[in-house]
């Protein structure tokens, strides 16, 4: 199989060329352009998560040794999750070479969190079926750079850090509720309300659900612990 330019270079942002480059293309074709006969990148994203999760594991253990597994777990769910993916993904353009279908081309499925997200989970499992594990490694190290070693030595997101608040307080957890989307349908931005059984709450915009309902939390949580 031969790859287009784009995919070529491509290789020289990623860090990586493939020697088998069907895996290179499964990697970079979401579910919307594929087809029987043209795989698209779902089982690579399930292999890659797994993948990024020992590396970063083995990363931010390597960093500090003293830590407990209390420690060691939110400096991880900060490395590992969807935002983060999206961010590397952001950095070396993979949204321009990734094989989507009308839909999702014209609904900005290129710039999408979710979606740069999973396709970086992918690429991930890529490299690691056509270089082994030390390459992967050495990718995810790479492309991962500073982000391992400036990672807040507390870095639980604001909804599990509200979360363990309410309940250490003995309330449940917080309800979010999307009050608001607007902008068109390739660029939303979504309002929602996090809020406390005892009334309390706080409110967040952001460009996916997800990272509005963190901006609500930490709002709320502002109000809680300063209040």
């Amino acid at each position: 199989m031969k790859l287009g330019r784009e995919l070529i270079a491509f290789q020289t942002r990623l860090g990586h060329h493939f020697a088998r480059p069907d895996v290179l293309m499964r990697a970079v074709t979401h579910s919307s352009f594929g087809t029987d006969t043209r795989p698209d990148n779902q089982r690579l994203e399930f292999l890659g998560d797994r993948v990024l999760g020992l590396v970063i594991a083995e990363a931010v253990m390597e960093r500090d040794e003293q830590a407990v597994e209390g420690q060691l777990a939110p400096r991880f769910n900060a490395l590992v999750r969807k935002e983060t993916c999206a961010e590397v993904a952001r950095e070396i353009d993979l949204g321009a070479v990734l094989k989507l279908g009308k839909s999702e081309q014209m609904t900005g499925g290129r710039r999408k969190m979710t979606l740069l997200g999973d396709a970086m989970e992918a690429l991930i499992a890529a490299i690691y079926v056509d270089g082994g594990m030390e390459t992967a490694r050495r990718v995810v190290l790479r492309l991962w750079g500073d982000r391992i070693s400036t990672v807040a030595p507390d870095a639980r997101d604001a909804k599990t850090t509200l979360q363990e608040w309410a309940q250490g307080r003995g309330l449940p957890p917080p309800s979010y509720t999307v009050v608001d989307r607007s902008g068109p349908d390739h660029a939303p931005v979504f309002r929602v309300v996090a809020r406390l059984a005892d009334g309390r709450e706080g409110s967040g915009e952001a460009t996916s659900k997800r990272a509005a309902e963190q901006a609500a939390a930490a709002s709320l949580l502002g109000e809680v612990t300063n209040g």
